[in-house]
């Protein structure tokens, strides 16, 4: 999709490029302590949270080797509630696009929408395939258990006889354990390389540089929260750079009531990294808000959580079925997404700014 690139957009953009940092740039002189920040992030959010998306995975993996093995009503129902747990959980962990999670392009494996119905489907006819390749990452993942389970037909009874006595059905069946397969082993390797050793390099790599675990982590923090809900969630389904709305980019498209659920998910788990809350309790610890109050800008911590809250406040506001909402009323979609615009520049420019980190992921989708 062609996007149009606004003079808002140019201007932030030569903000940007005037105030990079170099690899030969002074560093920070703020005495705020970088590399506590990171080893709580790294201990306390990260690694807990990949933990309890593989348990996830784990379960789903077994909830779809059961239903392959028994394709009936009960175990049906079944593999559907482990996606939909999983598919949740797995909003709390997108963020996380470093280390062996961006070598492997594991969230373009994971979670790319609209899903490729074609590929799908040709894959399952030809039985020859391979998910490693980038030209099917739309065509696996979260979205093609959602068209597996929910859209092949019309009715659950018509689902099972695709898995029963349709001409493809082992091929159906089949490609649900591949999909599964490859969404499993990718997420093994993600949380075995941050327990095995990039744990350790990331806590320590606090330095401002384009190639520093801050640096990149704030950049893919920052990146999650635009594109992946700002743009991917809302503005690109509601027509906000298109000339027509486009309610099929929805997340979660055949099962279709969960996208809000899963949109609140995401913007919940960017809240509570901001606020450097323990993945498994309420406690906080070094974050990004107390960086910023360390530094006397509690004006700026007060305009982002206050902004999230109103965007939060306006999402809840909308239908659950994302797809319904566009069709219905879109405008109420593109007044969600402008609140969550309004928490961009606090970001991208303002806190940016504040913690002295340069934004180097491109945008131009024209914001």
């Amino acid at each position: 999709m062609f996007k149009k690139i606004t003079i808002l957009t140019l201007l932030i953009t030569i903000i940007y490029a005037c105030s990079s940092s170099t690899e030969n740039e002074p560093e920070v002189t703020d005495n705020f302590d970088r590399g506590i920040m990171l080893t709580h992030i790294a201990d306390n959010v990260i690694i807990p949270s990949l933990e309890d998306f593989n348990s996830d995975m784990v379960n789903l993996k077994a909830a779809g080797d059961t239903f392959v093995a028994t394709p009936n009503q009960s175990n049906l129902e079944a593999l559907r509630t482990s996606w939909l747990a999983a598919y949740k959980e797995y909003q709390n962990i997108e963020m996380f696009n470093i280390g062996k999670a961006e070598e492997l392009q594991y969230k373009f494996y994971m979670n790319i929408y609209p899903l490729s119905v074609t590929d799908v489907e040709t894959n399952i006819s030809n039985g020859s395939y391979d998910l490693d390749n980038v030209n099917y990452q739309d065509a696996q993942g979260f979205p093609a258990l959602d068209y597996l389970l929910y859209g092949v037909a019309d009715s659950d009874d018509d689902i099972l006889l695709k898995y029963t006595t349709d001409i493809n059905a082992a091929g159906y069946k089949d490609y649900i354990i591949n999909v599964l397969n490859q969404m499993s082993n990718l997420t093994t390797q993600v949380l075995n390389d941050w327990t095995a050793t990039y744990r350790d390099e990331f806590v320590v790599s606090t330095a401002n540089t384009a190639t520093s675990a801050l640096n990149k982590f704030l950049n893919d923090y920052i990146e999650f929260y635009e594109k992946n809900i700002r743009a991917n969630k809302f503005g690109i389904p509601a027509g906000v750079w298109s000339s027509t709305t486009l309610p099929e980019k929805v997340e979660a498209f055949y099962k279709k009531d969960i996208s809000k659920e899963l949109a609140l998910e995401a913007l919940e788990s960017f809240k509570n990294l901001f606020v450097g809350k323990y993945k498994r309790s309420t406690t906080t610890g070094s974050s990004f808000q107390q960086y910023l109050q360390a530094l006397d800008r509690q004006d700026l911590v007060t305009s982002i959580t206050n902004q999230l809250s109103a965007a939060e406040t306006k999402i809840e506001s909308l239908n659950a079925n994302f797809f319904e909402q566009v069709n219905t009323d879109y405008t109420q979609m593109t007044l969600a997404y402008d609140e969550l615009q309004k928490v961009v520049v606090f970001l991208k420019v303002d806190m940016a700014s504040a913690l002295n980190i340069s934004i180097i992921f491109v945008d131009n989708d024209g914001d």
